[in-house]
C-alpha cells in the first residue's frame, strides 16, 4: 500500500507542475481566444480549465467527507482568468496535502457519495482516487488539442517529462 500511496503523492505532483505549464501557454493567448467556442464537451479552454477546477473540489470535498455544492459541471466558476489560474493553484495545493495525508486505510475504505446526476454510489476508494488524477489528465488533454489549434504550442504534458528535473546549467 506504502507504493500505492507514493504513486499518488507523485501524480498529486505532476497534476501542479502539468497545470502550471498548461496555464503558461494559455496566458499567452487573449481571453477571447481562450474563451472561443470550440468542439469540445466545455465550449472553450476556459471552460475546460473551469471544469477542471469543478471535478476537483468536488472530489476533494467528498475525499474529505464532506459534499460540494453542486454548481453544475459546465459551470464556470472565475471568469477572470488570473482569479482562474489562482483558485488552481490553491486546489493544487490541497491536492498534494491530500495525497501527502493518504493512508493505507483510508485506501481500503469504500465511499458512499451522490453524483451531480443524483445517483448514489458506494465505491472503493483506491479506485477513486485514481479517478481524481484520470479525470484531470483526461481534460487537460483536451485543452492541449485545442491549444494546437491556436498560435501557442502546446507544451509537453508527458509525466516522464514533467517530473524530471530540470537539467543543471552548469554541468
Amino acid at each position: 500500500m506504502t507504493d500505492l500511496i507514493q504513486n499518488f503523492q507523485r501524480l498529486a505532483r505532476y497534476n501542479s507542475l502539468a497545470n502550471e505549464r498548461l496555464y503558461d501557454a494559455c496566458a499567452q493567448l487573449s481571453d477571447a481566444a481562450r474563451k472561443q467556442t470550440r468542439p469540445a464537451f466545455f465550449g472553450s479552454i476556459h471552460g475546460t480549465l473551469n471544469h477542471i477546477l469543478v471535478g476537483d473540489r468536488i472530489w476533494l470535498a467528498r475525499f474529505e467527507g464532506g459534499q460540494a455544492p453542486s454548481t453544475g459541471l459546465d459551470a464556470i466558476l472565475y471568469e477572470n482568468f488570473e482569479e482562474l489560474r489562482e483558485a488552481r493553484k490553491t486546489e493544487d495545493s490541497r491536492i498534494e496535502d491530500f495525497a501527502y495525508g493518504l493512508t493505507p486505510a483510508f485506501l481500503s475504505s469504500t465511499m458512499s457519495y451522490v453524483n451531480n446526476a443524483g445517483l448514489a454510489f458506494d465505491d472503493p476508494v483506491e479506485i477513486l482516487v485514481p479517478h481524481l488524477f484520470n479525470h484531470q489528465t483526461h481534460h487537460r488533454g483536451q485543452v492541449h488539442d485545442m491549444l494546437s489549434q491556436t498560435e501557442v504550442p502546446p507544451p509537453s504534458l508527458d509525466l516522464h517529462r514533467v517530473l524530471k528535473p530540470a537539467p543543471d546549467p552548469k554541468e
